[in-house]
């Protein structure tokens, strides 16, 4: 009777203890912070209010800044979709990780972060637009676009077979993340979520709260919307992203094909006439209905004005209509942002998250005349960054450090208390977050874009850039070097690379270059290498 005593009083000590382990373990797990990373898809920085307040107002993503950091020299390694996307989820540039453009398939032998913290008891999921697989590694749930994805009436790609969801696109994905949060988050652990914007993206489908906003408003034209491109090289006066020239009067300004066909307005291609129809015929007849009672009268408008247009007045005419379609895109992204920010204040989540907003890249808003990315100058190459974590950053804090979005990865990791692998490349962001910037030491980015020829036909380019100065070499069908001031010239309009007086920046510049390439591993073989690539795809003709 006395040993059954002694071993029921053991056992009850032993269940004591396993249960206060069991609790002590929960609630370290509990400790390691959340991680929303909400993305979009070509935000330029130049249209988020905390930067400048000029073209839009975006009160609920300019709320993570005013409770977080704001970073004002973030960047981009490769200044497109799905390359960026790429480092983003690998930690490294991308003649590493394989995906140097949107044409050659990801790596799935890669790996991602998001695996990682899964391996380490993180819950994930993703929602919205990835641009490349269909079936992401390290997340418990998804439902992500096919490729671009659609505006209206979008189809999503599952873990349990595709599904089409009736509405407007920002709406939806936001709709499906609330519905993980409030259905399927696992309250013992802690999650990752990845919250996937198509917006703004080309070709601008706003929703009809917004159209029938901003199709009213005129915006102010940027000081450089005319450019010639004098002060430049070879690259930026044969880009093909100009708004006269380039931009599709159908797809893209919203003007109905047969209209502009019966104007005589001759596109580069049947492209913008095509995608325009596609889109259009995604619409229920009570979109359709809508969207006709607003782009109807704007089509009337301009037949009538269209006849006597000068080069000068059609130029100023599809920028307004640029912004009219993208700045409304960019309201509906900043309204769901805010529905989530909501929901974490709401529910006691906002405490032990880390919020992140971010683009893929930057952009241009008219600013030399351009739309799209691509370049390494500074509105395509410079992204927004903003991000909070209640008693690890200090509110309304800034930084100009040069961070990139190599260093995601590595951020999130430490953050978790989980290491980093040794090949990522990557800077962990946590001593700029946490006020202990001495221990922040890097001076210098690496850029590199690779999809020439290819779409609008930005040519081949790497480069280094500091906060003073941004070196870049064109090559390929070209060899010609730009150095700009960025201090002195911030809308770099003179290359002063030849200029005497910068002949010692020069030779500082082009030694730095040699040195972070080497660093990252990138060489000339890789870049012949890469070009070898597009022969093989018959991408380049010999």
């Amino acid at each position: 009777m006395k040993n059954l005593i002694n071993a029921a009083i053991i056992l009850a000590i032993a269940v004591t203890f396993s249960f206060i382990y069991s609790c002590q373990a929960k609630e370290a797990k509990q400790e390691r912070p959340n991680i929303v990373f909400i993305m979009s898809d070509d935000h330029a920085y130049q249209a988020i209010s905390a930067y400048d307040d000029k073209l839009i107002e975006t009160p609920n993503i300019d709320r993570i800044a005013g409770e977080g950091m704001l970073f004002t020299n973030a960047s981009v390694t490769n200044s497109i979709c799905a390359p960026s996307r790429a480092t983003i989820l690998t930690g490294k540039h991308t003649h590493i990780h394989g995906k140097v453009d949107n044409v050659f398939p990801f790596d799935t032998t890669n790996v991602t972060f998001p695996q990682i913290l899964h391996e380490n008891g993180y819950q994930t999921a993703m929602f919205g637009k990835l641009h490349f697989g269909n079936n992401p590694k390290g997340f418990d749930e998804f439902k992500i676009l096919p490729g671009q994805g659609d505006y209206y009436n979008p189809r999503f790609i599952t873990d349990k077979g595709d599904t089409t969801i009736m509405g407007y696109v920002t709406d939806i994905i936001t709709d499906l993340t609330i519905d993980w949060f409030d259905n399927r988050r696992e309250e013992d652990k802690p999650f990752m979520l990845f919250y996937l914007h198509k917006a703004p993206h080309r070709e601008w489908f706003p929703a009809p709260r917004h159209y029938k906003e901003f199709t009213k408003r005129t915006f102010p034209e940027p000081e450089t919307l005319f450019d010639d491109y004098e002060g430049r090289g070879t690259a930026a006066k044969e880009a093909e992203m100009n708004l006269l020239k380039h931009m599709t009067v159908s797809a893209d300004n919203k003007i109905y094909p047969q209209l502009a066909k019966d104007l005589g307005i001759e596109e580069m291609s049947e492209w913008g006439f095509r995608v325009f129809k596609s889109k259009y015929n995604r619409f229920t007849e009570e979109q359709k209905k809508e969207w006709d009672a607003v782009y109807g009268p704007i089509n009337e408008e301009f037949s009538e004005l269209y006849p006597n247009m000068n080069d000068s007045a059609y130029m100023r005419w599809k920028y307004q209509r640029y912004m009219q379609d993208y700045l409304g895109c960019i309201a509906a992204v900043d309204e769901n942002v805010g529905r989530v920010l909501d929901y974490l204040d709401e529910n006691g989540l906002s405490e032990n998250t880390i919020v992140v907003y971010t683009s893929d890249q930057g952009f241009y808003l008219g600013e030399h005349g351009w739309f799209d990315k691509r370049f390494i100058y500074e509105e395509s190459f410079k992204t927004p960054l903003l991000i909070k974590w209640p008693e690890k950053v200090k509110p309304g804090s800034v930084t100009d450090e040069m961070v990139q979005n190599l260093d995601f990865a590595q951020t999130f990791l430490e953050a978790a208390g989980v290491e980093a692998p040794d090949d990522m490349q990557g800077e962990s962001l946590m001593p700029l977050l946490t006020g202990q910037t001495d221990k922040w030491n890097r001076d210098a980015v690496y850029y590199h874009y690779y999809e020439y020829p290819g779409f609008h036909m930005v040519k081949r380019h790497y480069g280094i850039v500091t906060k003073d100065y941004k070196l870049a070499h064109f090559y390929y069908d070209i060899d010609e070097w730009e150095l700009y001031d960025r201090k002195n010239d911030p809308m770099e309009l003179n290359n002063v690379y030849n200029d005497p007086d910068y002949q010692d920046v020069v030779k500082e510049m082009t030694q730095k270059l040699k040195e972070i390439r080497k660093k990252y591993k990138d060489s000339k073989e890789l870049d012949q290498h890469y070009i070898q690539k597009y022969k093989d795809r018959g991408l380049i003709k010999e």
